[in-house]
């Protein structure tokens, strides 16, 4: 019993918890986590708030408040503007993009660093990404402008657009047209 109780002792005795203090070796514990938690996020929020506290007199804190709230919304509406754009006047972003495909890649470097340090949490590797899909995207330009050409050409507006061509077949189908009976019935009541 002596041994036994030693051993309990050591494990539990004098205010200690040898398993406990143990297993917190291995695993954190919850409970201490959980007041680590409250007593950040109070601190994060007394400090959010006293931000707030502070007067803005001028116009000046009004103007940059409102300038620090800008970047986000205009790229954002840039970027569906470059998408209304490549829509509406296909010629003039194909020119535009041909004018960023000879952006230097140091220039695209410096831009993702100030990008990255702008939004944060952003990387280099997206922005050498993002000009290799640029630059791929433009090698697709010349085939889209032959379809869009073709695609005018087509319009029933277009000079020509009836225009059988060479095609012998499709011109006699154009030029002798096909029995219609309704018709027939119809001009033989106008004429009774």
């Amino acid at each position: 019993m002596g041994l036994i109780s030693g051993v309990l002792a050591m494990l539990f005795g004098g205010g200690r918890n040898v398993v406990r203090e143990t297993a917190e070796v291995f695993r954190e514990n919850a409970d201490a986590n959980a007041k680590r938690g409250v007593t950040i996020q109070s601190q994060a929020m007394t400090q959010f708030g006293a931000e707030f506290q502070v007067p803005r007199k001028g116009g000046f804190d009004r103007f940059m408040d409102g300038l620090n709230r800008l970047p986000r919304p205009a790229l954002a509406l840039g970027t569906l503007g470059l998408f209304v754009a490549a829509m509406v006047d296909p010629l003039w972003f194909a020119a535009r993009m041909q004018g960023i495909a000879l952006v230097p890649e140091p220039l695209w470097w410096l831009l993702g660093v100030v990008v990255s340090f702008y939004f944060g949490a952003r990387h280099q590797a997206k922005m050498q990404d993002l000009q290799r899909d640029i630059t791929t995207t433009m090698l697709h330009v010349p085939t889209v402008m032959a379809n869009i050409e073709a695609l005018r050409q087509m319009r029933s507006d277009s000079p020509g657009a009836a225009d059988t061509g060479s095609d012998a077949q499709l011109a006699m189908d154009v030029t002798h047209p096909d029995a219609n009976p309704a018709l027939e019935d119809w001009r033989r009541l106008r004429q009774a």
